[in-house]
């Protein structure tokens, strides 16, 4: 997998798959007219990786560290399984005292057990990215860029924004730009020089043209929008789905809701456009109905010819096990077809709760995406 940095042109490697080497950029006239090989990449997206106090409480060990592991464990096959797997990190690095909501402060470690779960790109443009103001922000960018993961959506000052946004990346000869942006950042202001990519038209359309610029294959939008604990996207998601389908996005996977929200597969100007208006949460501490699970969903992208489309999509649903109804330490992330015999009786009447409910939801208003 590649980084072609917008301003520099250059190719750079951001992880150990795919064809890693470093090279100059080229154009679609230059790449695609003597290459009819077949390419592909898999990508899968998660919904929002939160740190309420409970979560952070039963992570911490007797000698003051904190440890996930158990949380991602059952899920990360399938994580790594992605060529490139996405998800958005709702939480700040703003070093201890760490708290949870209403202002979000995860130990160090939570970082390092999501990338060691195989995410390889986290989005920060989201309603929590200034709960620790000038210090989170600092210290959230500073903590990702020494582990190597990659991340959009928040930036030190303009400059930065400028270098590394657009986000683009290369993976088997399939050039992907990522875009991530939010409603707004709970009222609290953006501290100067930092930039937070703010759901406005009048500057998604500017990224959009610096975008189309460098000839991606696709260009991905994740908005962090909506209506929390809805089920359904209001009128507001809905039109700007049709604004940035119209304006050159190929695809929007959006958070925020914590709960799930519709998958639709849209034909639009002779393509095929996967909407997923809310992933719900990955892993969480709430407990009112709906948000005590999530989805990953799971997309092909496939090039030949010049031509990229998507080839494949689907999604799983995951359910997330409490210390207080399991008894065990920690939160576990659970796929939802795992035995019986994994969870008590408790936990299994939980996530049939969310799983009839979800499939209710979905059964009724999913369109062209099926469960895996």
């Amino acid at each position: 997998m590649k980084i072609l940095p917008p301003t520099l042109f250059l190719l750079l490697t951001i992880g150990c798959t795919g064809n890693a080497q470093t090279s100059g950029a080229t154009t679609d006239s230059d790449s695609t007219a003597a290459d009819t090989a077949k390419h592909q990449v898999t990508l899968l997206f998660a919904g929002d990786l939160m740190q309420h106090d409970g979560q952070i409480k039963a992570a911490r060990m007797s000698d003051g560290t904190y440890n996930y592991d158990d949380v991602f464990k059952r899920v990360k096959p399938e994580i790594s399984e992605a060529d490139i797997a996405i998800a958005n990190f709702e939480v700040t690095l703003g070093g201890p005292p760490y708290k949870g909501y209403p202002q979000f402060c995860a130990p160090d470690e939570y970082l390092r057990a999501s990338i060691d779960a195989g995410f390889d790109v986290l989005l920060t443009s989201n309603n929590h990215c200034v709960d620790t103001r000038e210090r989170g922000l600092r210290r959230t960018i500073d903590m990702m860029d020494s582990l190597g993961v990659k991340h959009l959506g928040t930036y030190k000052d303009a400059a930065d924004r400028e270098r590394h946004y657009p986000f683009f990346m290369e993976y088997d000869g399939i050039r992907i730009c990522l875009l991530n942006f939010t409603y707004g950042t709970n009222g609290i202001p953006v501290p100067a020089p930092f930039v937070v990519n703010m759901q406005d038209t009048i500057e998604i359309a500017a990224d959009l043209k610096t975008a189309k610029s460098f000839n991606p294959d696709v260009i991905i939008a994740f908005p962090h929008w909506g209506i929390e604990y809805a089920q359904l996207p209001n009128k507001e998601q809905r039109n700007l789905v049709d604004w940035m389908l119209r304006n050159g996005v190929d695809h929007v996977i959006g958070g925020h809701p914590h709960v799930i929200q519709p998958f639709e597969v849209v034909n639009q100007g002779g393509k095929e456009h996967l909407v997923v208006y809310s992933l719900g949460n990955y892993v969480s501490n709430m407990t009112k109905i709906n948000t005590d699970g999530g989805a990953m969903v799971r997309m092909t992208l496939t090039k030949q010819g010049g031509k990229t489309v998507m080839s494949a999509c689907d999604y799983s649903l995951v359910f997330v096990s409490r210390p207080k109804t399991s008894g065990k330490k920690n939160f576990r992330i659970f796929p939802v077809k795992s035995p019986d015999d994994e969870l008590n009786a408790a936990d299994r009447n939980l996530r049939t709760r969310f799983i009839n409910s979800t499939r209710a939801l979905l059964g009724k208003h999913n369109k062209g995406i099926k469960e895996r």
